[in-house]
């Protein structure tokens, strides 16, 4: 009898909007985008410039529009330069090549404490590709 009268008071409380129930992912806007490329770095010869060309594979079935590359270059855990590229669009299940060099006063002056045997010389690049599609 309890059992029953617990149902049927949850059941009001719940038709009266006393109690509310938690928003899902979709009615609050806060959505995830797709995972829609696969990408490796690789590096060129770095000295006083570095060259870094990353190989972008779209994964998905739509055509992605406005690729851009955004690179930020790592020496011993020091940043030293940044840069862009701008790839284009890539259709569905293709590779594009991007490739930028990073020169900077900074990467000129790790590299002569490199040869000079002072500090190791240990790269790390952080990637970001920004694109657009159209579902």
């Amino acid at each position: 009898m309890t059992k029953r009268l617990v149902g049927v008071l949850l059941a009001a409380t719940v038709a009266t909007g006393v109690l509310a129930t938690p928003a899902s992912a979709s009615e609050t806007g806060t959505t995830a985008r797709p995972h829609l490329l696969d990408y490796k770095i690789y590096f060129g010869k770095c000295e006083d410039t570095c060259r870094i060309k990353v190989r972008i594979k779209n994964v998905s079935r739509t055509r992605l529009y406005d690729v851009s590359l955004n690179a930020r270059l790592w020496v011993n855990g020091t940043k030293v330069g940044a840069c862009y590229d701008y790839v284009g669009s890539i259709r569905p299940k293709a590779v594009r090549w991007a490739g930028c060099t990073v020169r900077s006063a900074k990467l000129a002056r790790l590299w002569t404490r490199y040869l000079d045997g002072g500090i190791d010389f240990n790269t790390k690049t952080k990637t970001n590709v920004h694109y657009e599609y159209y579902s």
